[in-house]
């Protein structure tokens, strides 16, 4: 039974203060930030978006990184968001790959992305 309840909801992973830092610093200063999955298709759909406006993006991979479970927990903590991709847009938490798609579909994104509100 505990390994169910482990699956379902895992023990957060310890972070560095160091990579805390750095984080909020990316999502602070960057201006688009994604945290995403190498294997995740909505992490694709949402590059693929953002590849449509040329859009010069930092991606961690998290599947790719020593602490990308902790780094996926961080930002559960900060933006009440566990999935992937989890994105940023000029500081702004925007969501994940559906909440881009909606943002791109009602003409939103590109005035985002040029710094527009």
């Amino acid at each position: 039974m505990q390994r169910i309840i482990n699956y379902l909801f895992p023990p957060k992973m310890p972070i560095s203060e160091e990579k805390k830092q750095e984080i909020d610093n990316h999502i602070k200063n960057d201006h688009v930030f994604v945290a995403s999955k190498t294997y995740c298709p909505y992490c694709h759909k949402a590059k693929a978006i953002l590849a449509k406006y040329n859009t010069k993006a930092n991606i961690i991979e998290l599947d790719e990184v020593a602490e990308g479970s902790a780094i996926q927990d961080y930002l559960l903590d900060v933006t009440g968001q566990r999935t992937v991709p989890n994105i940023f847009i000029n500081g702004e938490h925007i969501g994940g790959a559906s909440d881009l798609e909606t943002l791109d579909r009602e003409g939103k994104l590109k005035d985002l992305l040029d710094g527009k509100k």
